[in-house]
């Protein structure tokens, strides 16, 4: 039986191999990729790897001191509504969490994910020769996930993984995914990259990996075949809690930006400044501005300050590749120009006026212009206690996750914006993320002009704001 059974792996193995042969010389084919031709080859193993690989990869345990009501259910919960805190609440008790982590310095510099470390009051990194050490957070990035902590009283170099080109993988490449999942220790799965650019939460960027990822993964190492950092696992996409082998591991191109940044002593990673929004090109935008297939992004808005616009792009541009790299949404042009960083240079192929066109874009971050001159007007006017800004670039990338990406889209480029509201000033009817248009007939284009309005009118009369897109009067009695 074990006879017949290795004839028919052989004669496969054959088959597949003369059809693969049959099919180079049609068929463009990367030399550097070797397909198995024979059972022996069948029966490699990936052991030369892990030894390479799983040094570097750390177990992270993080700590905080959890109590309160938000950690309170049931009876708890009853007794601290109706008879106060000194009946119920609990003593403050430790909370620990377990990921996992990459070392990408041999001075000590790990990667982990950010939702591994929040709020911890103490890191505690153990290495897989039990080696242990306590970790600072250099650099938290939640809109990433990203996380870059540094290693206290580090004598000797480090084992440390260098990093892969996340940009030169394919779907259908081997990797291995090293972490330690629910605890029980540092453990080597394998797989195959699913998707190189998959839009998660939140709108960020993913490699999908079929390789089982499981709770305790988080932050661990994604590497292929060379033992190279492609990715740092993230997320799982599951229903019971565990592997369904729909993983997602953060890119290293952005990683690699992020330890860059935390090295300068940035604590979050700074993005370049898109200033631009826009829609993924379907098959009827596709065939009215003659494109063969539906690719690409159609500007719907370009701010003025925008480096998109200084290089020539405007409303109904469509951006089709980034440094050569395709670009089909939104969420993939973030990605690739956050990727790349703050003054850098990225070539961009787009279609502008119906011809295409390669352009330089300077990439910047989000500009202070104008000023936002946060204020908090006070005295005797039917506003005091609000909080106001001048809105700019840099504000409104600030403000993007709490007022979300439609409202956030409705916004104004310019004007004064209600930050918050105290005193006098929740009566208004005011809200926060309202653009105050005028005040009692008066134009309002900057906080200053708000100011001097409240103060020769203290009495308001009525405000005009734009809110959520649409223009607004608030009337006020008397």
């Amino acid at each position: 039986m074990r006879n017949i059974t290795a004839l028919f792996i052989s004669t496969l193995a054959v088959g597949a191999f003369a059809m693969f042969a049959g099919a180079e010389s049609q068929t463009r084919v990367d030399p550097t990729v070797v397909v198995p031709s024979s059972r022996a080859e069948m029966q490699l193993s990936f052991s030369p790897v892990v030894k390479q690989a799983a040094p570097a990869v750390v177990n992270v345990f993080a700590q905080s001191e959890a109590a309160g009501i938000e950690n309170m259910i049931g009876p708890e919960l009853m007794f601290e509504r109706f008879f106060g805190s000194r009946f119920s609440r609990p003593e403050p008790r430790p909370e620990q969490s377990l990921g996992s982590g990459v070392i990408v310095s041999s001075d000590g510099l790990v990667v982990t994910n950010a939702h591994v470390i929040q709020e911890s009051e103490t890191i505690r990194i153990v290495l897989s020769d039990r080696r242990e050490f306590n970790a600072e957070a250099l650099l938290i990035d939640q809109d990433s996930d990203i996380a870059v902590l540094r290693l206290q009283g580090v004598k000797e170099p480090l084992p440390a993984l260098r990093f892969g080109d996340s940009d030169g993988i394919e779907v259908g490449d081997l990797v291995l995914a090293i972490g330690n999942p629910f605890g029980v220790g540092q453990t080597v799965t394998s797989g195959i990259i699913s998707a190189r650019a998959r839009t998660g939460s939140g709108g960020r960027t993913f490699i999908q990996t079929d390789a089982a990822i499981n709770p305790g993964n988080s932050g661990g190492a994604l590497v292929d075949m060379q033992g190279r950092l492609i990715g740092v696992n993230s997320a799982i996409l599951t229903r019971s809690g565990g592997s369904n082998g729909v993983g997602f591991a953060i890119p290293a191109g952005l990683v690699v930006q992020a330890v860059a940044q935390a090295k300068r002593g940035a604590t979050k990673l700074s993005r370049p400044w898109l200033g631009v929004e826009g829609e993924a090109i379907d098959v009827e935008i596709a065939e009215s501005i003659g494109l063969r297939r539906p690719q690409g992004v159609m500007l719907t808005r370009v701010a003025p300050q925008s480096p998109f616009a200084l290089a020539g792009l405007s409303r109904g541009s469509v951006i089709l590749s980034l440094d050569g790299e395709a670009i089909d949404d939104m969420s993939e042009l973030q990605f690739r120009v956050a990727a790349l960083g703050v003054d850098a240079i990225a070539e961009v192929e787009a279609l502008v006026r119906g011809k295409r066109q390669v352009m330089q874009v300077a990439l910047i971050a989000a500009p202070e212009n104008p000023p936002r001159n946060v204020m908090d007007i006070t005295g005797p006017h039917d506003l005091s206690g609000l909080v106001v800004a001048n809105l700019n670039p840099a504000l409104r990338e600030e403000i993007a996750e709490d007022v979300g990406a439609q409202a956030l889209a409705a916004l104004p480029e310019e004007g004064v914006l209600v930050l918050g509201l105290s005193s006098r000033a929740r009566r208004s009817g005011l809200r926060p993320a309202d653009v105050v248009l005028s005040y009692n007939g008066l134009i309002i284009e900057r906080v200053m002009d708000l100011v001097s309005a409240v103060r020769e009118s203290p009495r308001a009369q009525v405000i005009e704001v734009r809110r959520r897109g649409g223009d607004y009067q608030i009337l006020f009695g008397g």
